[in-house]
């Protein structure tokens, strides 16, 4: 045999070995990068990743140059990403709360100041400081302008943290008076739609509006569950797209489909929308879960839109890598944990842990390939659940 064929037989040798070891190997790679179950979902409190993306949380709305770096880097990609960051940190820490009273001394006082913060630059600036630029280029159809989408989560943020600890009278009022003008806003016109922006609705916004609305009841023995049932009912007829069932992301104030399911808003959507009804949102998340979730080699991920549905990459996806969006499979673990899909949740995160780059320092978790929205709403991720028992009854 010459050296030639010798080296052409070493190096297909060496190919063999390396197909075989990727063979053998790749489908492993998940193990090294899923957590437990028991790390996941401990019988008490929250889990010990939760703990660190705390930490990090906490320091950014304690160390002011660390949260003025972050926030304007957000802004200058989105302003709403400030604004989703606020809402999404304030539900995690109340939850922590729910599940861990004896974190109430340290967190409730940075939830308000959280809350403070926001009343104050939306006083200061308008909705406008929450919104992106193109919320300028027409005029609202419903004046004087508001926006559901600042509306909703301020709502949700004020009523969130009367459900866990009802005892500030000044909440209380601002509370009210937030989700009386929503409700104004959802019967003043045929269709109980808000704009967001300019004739353009969000299945997101008016979802964190209907767990509002729920959580006043509650709270406040409001009566707005009549509306909020009158709103699924109208979404069912009109919202949802005929090919997969599931509700369409955005739309105008007279239902018109601006554009298709969306994952970055049904796993939030079914997730809120399971405290106005309980078996429609699980019916939502079964079917996104079909349409958007996916799995390869034990590694979890969601798409952005339904193989039915030709959507556009923007802002609220993110940077797509084939058909998996970074924002839904994020926003995936909100709606696993909600419905108890503890298979979906850890293939998630081990995605998590090999591609959004953890980097823990000081004990504080960020991830590098993320930003301050979405460290946030992995956070609620975590440890969405307790405080919503309070709906319940439970403790």
């Amino acid at each position: 045999m010459t050296s030639a064929k010798i080296r052409m037989k070493r190096v297909l040798v060496g190919i063999g070995s390396l197909i075989l070891g990727a063979v053998i190997w790749l489908p492993c790679l998940h193990i090294f990068f899923t957590p437990s179950r028991a790390a996941c979902f401990p019988e008490k409190g929250i889990p010990p990743e939760a703990e660190e993306l705390v930490a990090r949380a906490v320091h950014l709305w304690t160390d002011s140059d660390a949260l003025k770096s972050e926030t304007l880097r957000q802004r200058g990609s989105n302003a709403e990403w400030d604004f989703m960051a606020r809402t999404f940190t304030v539900l995690s820490f109340l939850n922590v709360c729910a599940a861990e009273p004896s974190r109430e001394a340290a967190l409730l006082p940075l939830v308000d100041r959280i809350i403070e913060d926001t009343l104050e630059k939306e006083k200061s600036n308008s909705h406008y400081y929450f919104l992106m630029d193109y919320a300028r280029d027409a005029p609202y159809i419903v004046q004087p302008m508001s926006s559901l989408f600042v509306d909703g989560e301020i709502a949700l943020m004020l009523y969130a943290r009367r459900l866990l600890k009802d005892d500030s009278t000044r909440w209380k009022t601002l509370s009210r008076n937030r989700v009386d003008f929503i409700v104004a806003r959802l019967t003043d016109r045929p269709l109980p739609f808000a704009e967001s922006y300019p004739d353009e609705c969000w299945m997101f916004d008016h979802s964190l509006a209907m767990a509002a609305l729920a959580i006043s009841d509650h709270v406040d023995g409001t009566g707005y569950s009549e509306l909020a049932s009158s709103w699924l009912k109208t979404a069912k007829a009109k919202l949802v797209d005929n090919t997969t069932g599931l509700l369409v992301s955005e739309f105008t104030l007279d239902g018109e489909h601006l554009d298709g399911p969306e994952g970055s808003t049904v796993w939030v959507a079914a997730s809120m929308l399971s405290l106005v009804d309980e078996d429609f949102a699980l019916d939502q998340y079964r079917r996104a879960a079909k349409e958007l979730g996916r799995s390869i080699m034990g590694f979890g991920y969601a798409r952005e839109w339904p193989a039915s549905w030709k959507g556009a990459e923007d802002i609220d996806s993110g940077a797509m890598i084939g058909s998996a969006s970074p924002a839904s499979s994020a926003l995936r673990l909100i709606a696993a944990r909600t419905f108890g899909d503890e298979t979906a949740f850890r293939r998630t995160v081990a995605s998590l842990h090999y591609a959004a780059y953890p980097r823990v320092e000081d004990g504080r978790r960020r991830y590098l390939a993320s930003n301050q929205v979405g460290d946030a709403a992995v956070l609620y991720g975590w440890v969405t659940g307790p405080l919503w028992k309070k709906l319940e009854g439970k403790n």
